[in-house]
């Protein structure tokens, strides 16, 4: 019996240890299952986009500094966090060396990369998203850039110098680099295709187009100037490239964009916003643009301006959708302070009847608008720098604690309703205040807009805001608890990586 006894003791021992084995199995089963089920990919992924090693599906990237050493964290845009679900990887980062200030972010999801300018020295880094890795371009220029242009493919980066008025051109095709000599050159813009480059140089009402000569055409610098009428041609001996001005009655021309078919051009007149007169939309046919068309001295060119549209509001950015033109700038105000405007112009209208195209003026935030960008909810966001020096700060000033006197540097525009918010949403003076203070604890501003994302889908936009990372809900505009994707350091610019295609950020 004693013998049974003890019989019995252990088979309910080891039935229990069995147990407990059995337990343990299927709670690291469901770890391992939940783990799977956060981070898993389809079998085949959208456009046969490679898994990244963060395995991240939803990647904003941000561009940081702190005590002059940049960094490209990755946060995870879907569930709003900086870790992973199970906080066993606390932070996610792009690998490989960013320069000290990386201030602008040229974005490129569906190539699967992009570029990263830091303006101290003049940085150029390539950040491969498949592998989350960054290195440095190939391309280097002698002075800071302040406006760099890459197209899609990387075949050439364009830098516009204006501290040495050059407007430099790197050729990755052959390794080589050429500069134009454009004094106070300090815009640059380059089509999707690569055909067309154009040059607008500060304080003036000059626009220019870059033309590539054909091998050994001139044997000199000094003979492809008079014979085809450029300002500068390089190298001095046997020169590839030319910048020739473009025939117009341009007015502080700031800012070049395309259309989405490729045929037209806009050249955003900034007017008084720049010191001019009259800002306005100039359309420009686009072949005759192409850097293949080498112009001919002394036949004068023909203009490629087929309309000028006037925007009362002023023009330093714009985006279209392929009916409308939106257009953000500031309007001069009879007190001399400016105010921020959006523009809506009927692209149907805008060739055949300028007169007629703008079809709508809405008050927005003010400051330097640099940021124009759809999102989800039929939104359109618009983004500004020195917000704090307009008219809405000075209502603010005055006591005014109306919506109209919020001077915050980000819009969200219904395009549905035509309505206007200043975002985040706060009282001036009043008891509604930023709802996550950056550091300096400001409760009314949250300072200069420098970045921003949509992350497609998920009905929120991330942005580089006043230094630091906010996100906010595109269904009204609230802002999202920011606490889990805040980054050490100063945030100056966010890209979404995971975007369908390259316009789409």
């Amino acid at each position: 019996m004693k013998n049974r006894s003890l019989f019995a003791k252990s088979l309910r021992a080891q039935i229990f240890s069995g147990l407990l084995i059995a337990i343990a199995a299927v709670g690291l089963s469901s770890c391992h299952s939940a783990a799977y089920y956060y981070y898993k990919f389809p079998q085949y992924t959208f456009a046969d986009r490679p898994i990244p090693p963060s395995k991240l599906a939803q990647r904003v990237m941000v561009a940081v500094t702190n005590a002059g050493i940049g960094s490209l964290p990755i946060l995870d845009g879907k569930r709003d966090i900086r870790s992973n679900v199970e906080n066993t990887i606390t932070s996610f980062q792009i690998s490989g060396g960013v320069g000290g200030y990386p201030d602008l972010i040229l974005n490129y999801p569906a190539e699967v990369h992009g570029y990263v300018y830091s303006s101290v020295k003049g940085d150029i880094s390539v950040v491969d998203y498949s592998k989350e890795t960054a290195s440095a371009a190939p391309a280097t220029f002698a002075a800071p850039s302040t406006s760099l242009a890459i197209p899609p493919s990387g075949a050439h980066f364009y830098s516009a110098e204006q501290s040495t008025g050059i407007l430099g051109i790197y050729d990755a095709t052959d390794g080589k680099a050429y500069a134009l000599d454009i004094p106070n050159v300090y815009r640059v813009a380059v089509n999707t295709g690569d055909t067309v480059i154009l040059a607008m140089v500060a304080n003036s009402n000059n626009v220019y187009r870059v033309f590539q000569l054909n091998d050994n055409q001139y044997t000199t610098a000094a003979a492809a100037i008079q014979a085809t009428g450029a300002v500068d041609c390089e190298p001095l001996n046997s020169p590839v490239y030319c910048a020739v001005q473009v025939p117009g009655n341009f007015d502080r021309p700031t800012a070049a964009y395309f259309s989405l078919d490729g045929s037209t051009a806009y050249i955003l007149n900034c007017g008084p916003e720049c010191g001019g007169s009259t800002a306005s939309v100039s359309f420009l046919q686009v072949a005759p643009l192409y850097y293949y068309n080498i112009p001919t001295s002394p036949v004068p060119p023909t203009s490629p301006v087929i309309s000028n549209v006037p925007v009362p509001g002023g023009a330093t950015v714009g985006l279209s959708d392929g009916t409308t033109l939106y257009v953000a700038g500031q309007q001069l105000m009879p007190d001399g302070l400016f105010a921020g405007q959006l523009t809506t112009i009927n692209l149907a209208n805008a060739v055949t009847s300028p007169s007629t195209a703008v079809t709508g003026q809405y008050s927005i935030s003010d400051g330097h608008h640099s940021k124009l960008l759809f999102a989800d909810d039929n939104t359109l966001w618009i983004g500004s720098q020195f917000c704090a020096t307009g008219e809405r700060q000075k209502l603010a000033v005055a006591g005014n604690t109306t919506q109209a006197a919020n001077y915050n540097c980000l819009t969200r525009f219904d395009l549905g309703a035509k309505t206007v918010q200043i975002v985040p949403t706060i009282t001036p003076n009043g008891p509604t205040t930023v709802p996550y203070p950056n550091t300096n604890q400001n409760l009314y501003y949250y300072g200069d807009l420098t970045g921003l994302c949509w992350v497609q889908g998920f009905h929120k936009v991330y942005t580089a805001y006043g230094g630091q990372v906010h996100a906010f809900n595109t269904v009204d505009g609230s802002e999202i608890n920011n606490q889990y994707i805040t980054v050490q350091g100063t945030a100056l610019d966010v890209a979404y990586l995971d975007a369908i295609a390259d316009t789409d950020n």
